[in-house]
């Protein structure tokens, strides 16, 4: 993991995300229907600023511009207006230095590959990572345990329940070795179980010197883990401080 460097994990300046919507269809076009295009604001105006070695959450309802937001700081959208720095790095001006320090886990994404082993697809991400090869296996047992799935490392995806995957998507995105993690409603879906585990695992990530930026729905998921939360509705940021000063 890189070393600890002076200023915040995140700066996030001004920024907005506009996306298009209602553009006609081929059929529409052939017939001269008119262009109903309108803007939307998915983010509209954040300042973000997360420091280095903190859990941060960003919560809020579905369609709040968590997700829009999280892909713009691991360089996967293109804000329209707006700044961002990421580790002190410029994400628009120097995306792939960015991309090798972070690790991610987005919602919905589905990146594992069932039909191979945990170990497979962490040796092939590995590979995509540019993990340097005599690194790879040390790497990958690292990652392994930190989410508690090297017993299972060579069972099929498969063979995995709901809980297990979110777990190794884990793993997969901690093997750069990463000082920032970026996770997207990380235990959407699971079971209560399940969810405490992950959990669990995620504060091991800080007590490692890690930051972590996570978005949730559920302010006792934020409660629970964060040392900071910023909620956030209709892409703006509505109050921040942390969950037992949000509480009051």
């Amino acid at each position: 993991m890189t070393a600890t460097a002076a200023g915040p994990a995140v700066d996030a300046r001004g920024l907005v995300k506009v996306f298009e919507r209602g553009r006609r269809t081929f059929w529409q076009r052939l017939r001269g229907e008119p262009d109903r295009r309108e803007r939307f604001h998915a983010v509209d105006g954040i300042d973000l600023r997360v420091e280095r070695g903190e859990i941060f959450g960003l919560l809020g309802p579905n369609g709040a511009g968590k997700t829009t937001t999280m892909k713009m700081l691991a360089t996967l959208l293109i804000p329209t207006s707006g700044t961002i720095s990421v580790l002190g790095i410029d994400v628009l001006a120097r995306p792939r230095d960015v991309r090798a320090r972070l690790g991610a886990m987005l919602s919905g994404e589905r990146s594992l590959y069932w039909k191979l082993t945990a170990r497979e697809n962490l040796e092939y991400f590995a590979a995509l990572y540019h993990v340097p090869p005599r690194q790879t296996r040390a790497r990958i047992d690292d990652a392994l345990t930190s989410v508690k799935l090297l017993d299972r490392a060579d069972d099929y995806v498969e063979r995995y329940s709901t809980g297990m995957r979110q777990r190794l998507a884990l793993a997969r995105a901690l093997l750069p070795d990463p000082p920032l993690v970026i996770l997207d409603e990380p235990t959407v879906g699971l079971d209560p179980q399940a969810a405490r585990d992950l959990r669990a695992r995620v504060r091991e990530l800080r007590s490692q010197g890690r930051t972590v930026l996570l978005t949730t729905h559920y302010m006792e998921e934020a409660d629970q883990l964060c040392d900071s939360v910023a909620i956030i509705d209709h892409g703006r940021i509505v109050a921040l401080d942390t969950p037992g000063a949000l509480k009051r």
